[in-house]
């Protein structure tokens, strides 16, 4: 069977500092609160290790039901700037795809540019490819949503 590849990167432009957008980007609690592609999809940390070499594991799908493994794998933290890591999906206790994903910040003052690329390899078809693509777009207006809404005052 041919292994289907992707490979997409997203921008924006979000109104928090590199220092303050490294940490929401990392942080595995702070993830659980935007790294849904909507809003009945949730993700939850079982364990996170933020450093070079380091593993995190989630439970990530529909809130009554996260019936998926996603582990993560941390190759380059180069705090605030840059982080480089894989991520591996597990349903039913096979790897359905991997990522290869790359953070790029740019800061200027309270603002941060966001670059993220995504390079991912499907073990379960091509059909995932897209599914994948639309998860990380979804994410991404999530945590756009989530930078403004705790820059706003209380």
């Amino acid at each position: 069977m041919p292994l289907d590849t992707k490979s997409f990167d997203l921008h924006r432009t979000l109104p928090l500092s590199t220092e303050r957008l490294w940490q929401v980007l990392t942080d595995a609690k702070e993830r659980e609160k935007w790294a849904g592609p909507d809003a009945a999809t949730m993700l939850e940390t079982d364990f996170a290790d933020l450093r070079v070499g380091g593993q995190d594991r989630h439970r990530f799908g529909p809130k009554d039901a996260p019936e998926f493994l996603v582990d993560t794998r941390w190759y380059d933290l180069t705090k605030p700037e840059r982080a480089v890591f894989t991520e591996t999906l597990i349903f039913g206790g096979e790897a359905v795809s991997t990522s290869l994903v790359t953070y790029l910040l740019l800061g200027d003052g309270n603002e941060t540019k966001l670059s993220i690329t995504v390079a991912v390899s499907s073990f379960s078809g091509p059909e995932a490819l897209d599914e994948i693509q639309q998860g990380w777009a979804g994410g991404v207006d999530n945590l756009a949503a989530y930078a403004k809404a705790i820059t706003q005052p209380i």
